[in-house]
C-alpha cells in the first residue's frame, strides 16, 4: 500500500509570467487546499508582484528575465525538494486549472507515482485546434512511454516527490511537460488521470505554436 497523502504534506509550484488579472486568486483559492506555495516569477514586466498576497506560505522566486515554462518549473521541483514535503502540485496561473480539484488530485497520488488533470470529457470549450493537437500529442505520447495517456498538455499535475527528482526536464519551453512523461516512462512509473473541467477564459495563450511543435518532436525521438 502507497503512502497516505494528505494537505499538510503537498506543496503547490505555480511558475508565472505576466499574471496580474489572475495571480491573486489562484493564490487564495490554492492556499485552501496545500500547506505551501512555491511561486516562480518567470521575468514578468506587469504588475503581478504587487499583487501577491503577503503569507509565510509562499515562496517567491523571481528570475530575472523570461525563461520558459520549463525552466520556471524546473526552479520550482528543485526548490521543493528542499522542502519537508512529500507530493509537489503544478497548476497554470491564469485560472484554467482551478484549485478546487486539487483534493481529487491529492487523493488520487494515493495510488499512482504521477497524476494529471484530463479535460477529455470536457471539449466543449477548448478551441477545436487544441483538441486536434491535444489528441495527437496523447497518441504518440501513450506509444512512446507504453502507457495510455488520456490529456499529455495538461500542467495540472501532482507528483510523488521520490519521484519527481528522478524524471525532471531538460527542456525549457511547453515541452517539458511532455519529457516529463517520457522519462517517467523510462523508470516505469505509473501514469494517473483524474476529470477536471475545460477551463478558457480572458487569459491568453503563451505558448508558441512553431516552437512547441519543434520542441514536442525533439522529445518524441530522443
Amino acid at each position: 500500500m502507497k503512502t497516505s497523502f494528505k494537505k499538510n504534506n503537498c506543496v503547490a509550484v505555480i511558475p508565472f509570467f505576466n499574471e496580474e488579472k489572475f495571480i491573486s486568486e489562484i493564490i487564495n483559492k490554492t492556499l485552501v487546499h496545500v500547506d505551501k506555495i512555491i511561486l516562480i516569477n518567470d521575468g514578468s514586466t506587469d504588475n503581478s508582484l504587487r499583487n501577491i498576497p503577503q503569507s509565510d506560505r509562499i515562496i517567491l522566486i523571481n528570475l530575472e528575465k523570461n525563461f520558459g515554462k520549463g525552466f520556471a518549473l524546473n526552479v520550482g521541483y528543485k526548490s521543493s525538494f528542499l522542502t519537508n514535503y512529500e507530493c509537489v502540485i503544478t497548476l497554470d496561473a491564469d485560472l484554467q486549472h482551478d484549485p478546487e480539484y486539487i483534493s481529487n488530485f491529492i487523493e488520487k497520488i494515493n495510488e499512482y507515482d504521477i497524476v494529471i488533470g484530463n479535460r477529455k470529457k470536457d471539449l466543449k470549450k477548448m478551441p477545436i485546434q487544441r483538441i486536434i493537437s491535444n489528441r495527437l500529442t496523447s497518441y504518440l505520447l501513450t506509444l512512446k512511454v507504453k502507457q495510455k495517456i488520456l490529456d499529455s498538455q495538461c500542467g495540472f499535475r501532482i507528483y510523488r516527490k521520490d519521484c519527481l527528482k528522478n524524471i525532471l526536464p531538460t527542456s525549457k519551453g511547453f515541452e517539458a511537460e511532455s519529457e516529463i512523461l517520457v522519462n517517467a516512462g523510462r523508470k516505469n512509473y505509473q501514469i494517473g488521470f483524474t476529470d477536471i473541467p475545460t477551463i478558457y477564459g480572458e487569459e491568453k495563450s503563451k505558448m508558441k505554436a512553431f516552437m512547441a511543435i519543434k520542441g514536442f518532436i525533439k522529445i518524441l525521438f530522443s
